[in-house]
């Protein structure tokens, strides 16, 4: 079926500076600081209208790492919202204001059907104010990721939210492209965008909350070259969005150091913001010229997919699913990484990793839980919460 073109648009990637929550009140001041960055945004924008905000991470209620600053499972769920309350009513209230998609992650939700526990959820808004898509972050790093993925209790979250690739990782069709998001973490491998590939996204939004210990900045700029990668690979816009500066007692300011970005269908960078402060960037989307682009078959990054001789790898489990099953949420970081003895013990079983001289692949997954008995000792990781 034929369609009507889609006019270019301005897409705005919002780096604003982020308060970690303790309570409603700095909630509500991250969320008034984002409000008018958005109004700034629109505003400077004006001649090629804005219609799509990617807001970062975390940006309504921070969120907290290993070291003395660590808040177990009850700190987080005293700031946990529900995607239908005053927070998303705000920004659906500015979507409605400006004709706008509005897309953000890191959401600290409660969800009805597992009140135990908390997920990182990103959103997309549309311009009747209504939340249209939602997402819960897959690749939870268990070092420092609290939230709770859809992997943890893989087989009742089907049960409740389906199985289907297109239930786990939505796009949505919409008058400005077709539309997906993925968070933080969910970027360093292939997988997440492939799947969002796969269902026919041509603008990824990705709000993260991504420290420099990471590698934000040059020499290494883990960040930049992975999700370059990943619209490249997938054909698609990405959108890129992290903190400028944070409050903190635990954290330097420019813990999650910037580099917002936005980057095209070819991989090519096109706007950025490489340092650690406050900033709005903005950039034509051209939707057109992209599906112009995907119609070639030279360099065509989908139509030469071979994947019959890549099954195996996803045949059995890496990290092993249904770990955190209801009554059973995970309660600190310590807790969360767990799992990571099994991952390490199968790893080295098979011989894909090669323990250091002086080690076995059976003391692979010991040392991992040595580590973390170490770090508990000192308090670096929480003992219980």
């Amino acid at each position: 079926m034929s369609h009507s073109p889609i006019d270019k648009y301005t897409a705005l990637v919002v780096q604003p500076h982020v308060r970690v929550a303790e309570d409603r009140t700095d909630i509500q001041r991250n969320l008034d600081r984002v409000l008018k960055l958005i109004d700034f945004g629109v505003g400077y924008f004006w001649e090629l209208p804005a219609r799509l905000v990617v807001l970062p991470e975390y940006f309504l209620q921070g969120v907290t790492t290993p070291g003395k600053g660590e808040h177990g499972i009850e700190g987080f769920m005293r700031k946990a919202i529900a995607l239908d309350g005053p927070e998303m009513a705000a920004l659906g209230e500015k979507a409605k204001e400006y004709n706008l998609y509005i897309a953000g992650g890191g959401v600290v939700e409660q969800v009805a059907e597992f009140p135990d526990r908390w997920f990182n959820t990103a959103f997309i808004i549309g311009p009747s104010g209504a939340v249209e898509l939602r997402y819960h972050k897959w690749h939870i790093p268990a070092s420092i990721g609290l939230g709770t993925s859809p992997h943890d209790l893989l087989d009742e979250y089907r049960e409740v939210f389906g199985a289907d690739i297109a239930d786990l990782f939505p796009v949505i069709d919409t008058p400005i492209g077709k539309l997906g998001t993925m968070t933080c973490h969910d970027g360093c491998t292939p997988e997440v965008s492939r799947a969002l590939g796969y269902n026919g996204c041509e603008v990824i939004c990705h709000p993260t909350a991504l420290q420099e210990v990471e590698g934000v900045s040059e020499p290494w700029d883990f960040w930049t070259f992975t999700r370059r990668t990943r619209a490249h690979d997938n054909m698609c816009y990405l959108l890129g969005s992290n903190w400028g500066t944070v409050d903190y007692d635990y954290y330097p300011r420019a813990f999650c150091s910037g580099h917002s970005f936005i980057i095209d269908y070819i991989g090519m960078m096109v706007r950025t913001a490489p340092y650690p402060e406050e900033q709005v960037i903005g950039a034509p989307i051209d939707i057109e010229a992209l599906r112009e682009h995907r119609s070639r078959c030279n360099h065509n990054c989908w139509v030469d997919m071979r994947t019959e001789g890549f099954r195996q790898i996803y045949d059995k489990p890496i990290y092993p699913p249904n770990r955190f099953p209801s009554g059973r949420p995970p309660r600190t970081l310590a807790d969360k990484m767990g799992p990571v003895q099994e991952v390490f013990a199968n790893l080295y079983g098979r011989g894909q990793f090669m323990p250091p001289a002086g080690l076995t692949a059976e003391d692979m997954p010991k040392r991992h839980l040595q580590r973390i008995s170490a770090a508990q000792a000192i308090g670096a990781l929480k003992k219980d919460d």
